[in-house]
């Protein structure tokens, strides 16, 4: 990363910063996607096909390729080598590569968390010696932060590091656990505890007391390498501590940020893929004289999944554009890790809205394909063994949504970022929802204040209410704002299917918001009066009528049937 000069430029305010769509992607960006597809075929998905598990020599030659054609430098800098394209891009890219299967696990780890410390954090000698080695392939790259008693606690390491008495090298020594690619790196990020505090280094493979643990048997992503990653008092020069001595928090934290994001883009892809697959099983599939799609349960079932997709990619291209607006004038890594920071809430919002999203798209077509579908020669079984570790990597949703939680009690309010504003009529339906669930919001946020304050932090389960709720507003004010956007610049005639895919989020949205927020207010309040009242509150919000919405959904899937996968 290349900081500015001076920070002028910067602004506080996320309201300020540019609404990125899908749709704003120029030819160049569309050339990466298409060369990011061209990949998969002609590399990933035979090798894929043919060989099961895929060896580490076969692995070393894709990431060699995928090194070759510049997908991994996307994020890094020129002055390195890279593209410096920005989060959108690398979003991009991720969602392509989410139909790899494990392929796209490795990737990800590697041009993410692998990679992105150092374009951060690292000194400029840190970057010259190992971003040139990892965007081209030559070298691949892991995250070492997991251990046996720190998983969702990752900050409580056991690992340690000691500074050698002529203050020379650091000795390190423990155990990290469930990493990526640990079979495959040539270096890790590694995290350990000094007397200073959690601190992060750079750890060679071939330093001596390093080792590698056997390869875990895994429910899923079989062809990923994750292994335990072993320090024995491995000596690390001084000049491999990464970022500042006793700041390895900040490293963590704010790499984990940007990786639930990219995790998100790649959960996009493989639901976008899983999709694909189903609808080309459901025309072919005859049962009763009749195709599947024929069916209007099986229409249905398509149309959730495109619903439960358009949601996702709003929602997760919105926060990679307002990051990539958010840093592109950084004077320094503290400024980063402040803005960073500030989208603790929006990424974490990404990584379960989307891995939950692959979840429900992945089961329904397993169940499109009925018994086939629980058969191994078909690839939505595998597809849905992979798919579950999702809701676990880089922090389960549980800690997410804790931390989305936090974030909105932390502001005192809801994600909410729209106001009135100059909407096309069409979406004034969805646009009063949007209202409707903001004053739920609204509602809950001073019942918790009136009768939770002192004890909100020990009651998860009114976290986890209050992170649904806010998880949901930000995609129905995401996919709102793409579809006004897409309207006012290509009407109302072209843009007919988005409108009605948002029209369905933002009433099934607002429902859903409601019975969360009824159900927060009904256990918030013992006294059955103040109950009563509270809850009749809520429901005096007024909303639109309630739609048919059997029939746009099978408009929505028509367009479906007639493209072959997911389109808007």
């Amino acid at each position: 990363m290349q900081y500015a000069e001076s920070n002028s430029d910067l602004t506080d305010d996320v309201e300020d910063l540019t609404f990125f769509t899908p749709e704003d992607f120029a030819d160049e960006e569309e050339m990466i996607a298409k060369t990011t597809e061209q990949f998969l075929k002609l590399d990933v998905r035979p090798l894929m096909e043919k060989v099961a598990p895929i060896e580490q020599q076969a692995v070393r030659m894709l990431f060699e390729k995928a090194g070759e054609i510049g997908l991994l430098g996307i994020e890094v800098p020129e002055d390195f080598g890279g593209l410096q394209l920005g989060k959108t891009v690398a979003g991009l890219v991720a969602e392509k590569m989410g139909a790899a299967g494990s392929f796209s696990v490795s990737f990800n780890i590697h041009a993410g968390v692998g990679t992105l410390p150092y374009v951060y954090f690292g000194t400029k000698a840190q970057k010259e010696k190992y971003l040139p080695k990892l965007l081209s392939g030559e070298w691949i790259g892991a995250y070492a932060l997991t251990e046996p008693n720190a998983g969702s606690d990752a900050l409580n390491a056991q690992t340690t590091a000691v500074l050698s008495e002529d203050g020379t090298y650091w000795t390190l020594n423990g155990e990290k656990q469930w990493i990526t690619n640990a079979q495959l790196a040539n270096c890790y990020v590694v995290f350990g505890k000094t007397a200073r505090g959690m601190t992060a280094f750079i750890v060679d493979r071939n330093f001596e007391g390093v080792s590698v643990g056997p390869e875990e048997k895994k429910m899923g992503i079989k062809d990923s390498s994750t292994a335990t990653l072993i320090l024995e008092d491995v000596k690390i020069p001084t000049g491999n501590v990464l970022g500042d001595i006793g700041k390895g928090h900040q490293v963590a934290l704010n790499i984990l940020n940007m990786a639930r994001l990219k995790l998100a883009f790649a959960n996009i892809g493989t639901g976008k893929h899983a999709l694909q697959l189903a609808l080309a099983y459901a025309k072919e599939r005859k049962q009763f004289q009749k195709s599947l799609i024929d069916f209007t349960m099986i229409q249905e079932k398509i149309a959730n999944m495109a619903v439960q997709l358009f949601g996702a990619e709003s929602a997760a291209y919105r926060t990679a554009g307002e990051l990539d607006d958010a840093v592109q004038h950084l004077a320094s890594t503290e400024e980063f890790v402040r803005i960073v920071a500030d989208f603790m809430t929006d990424c974490a919002i990404n990584k379960v809205n989307c891995s939950e999203a692959l979840d429900y798209i992945v089961d329904e077509a397993v169940q499109i394909h009925g018994g086939y579908g629980y058969m191994q020669e078909y690839e939505v079984e595998n597809l849905y063994r992979d798919a579950r570790i999702n809701r676990i990597f880089e922090g389960t949703n549980e800690i997410n949504r804790l931390a989305i939680a936090k974030g909105v009690l932390k502001k005192g309010q809801g994600v909410s970022r729209i106001e009135d504003a100059d909407y096309p009529t069409c979406l004034e339906r969805s646009y009063n929802y949007i209202v409707a669930a903001q004053q739920q919001i609204a509602v809950v946020l001073k019942a918790l204040t009136l009768q939770l304050k002192e004890s909100i932090g020990e009651q998860q389960e009114y976290l986890r209410l209050l992170a649904n709720m806010n998880k949901r507003l930000f995609v129905l004010e995401s996919v709102f704002k793409r579809t006004e956007k897409a309207i006012n610049k290509q009407g109302e005639a072209s843009e007919k299917l988005k409108r009605l895919l948002t029209e369905i989020l933002c009433e099934e949205g607002y429902r859903s918001i409601e019975a969360d927020a009824i159900t927060f207010v009904s256990s918030a309040y013992t006294d059955e009066n103040s109950r009563r009242k509270i809850v009749s509150e809520i429901e005096a919000i007024p909303v639109p009528l309630y739609s048919n919405l059997f029939e746009k959904k099978r408009e929505i899937v028509q367009a479906m049937i007639k493209s072959g996968r997911y389109t808007v």
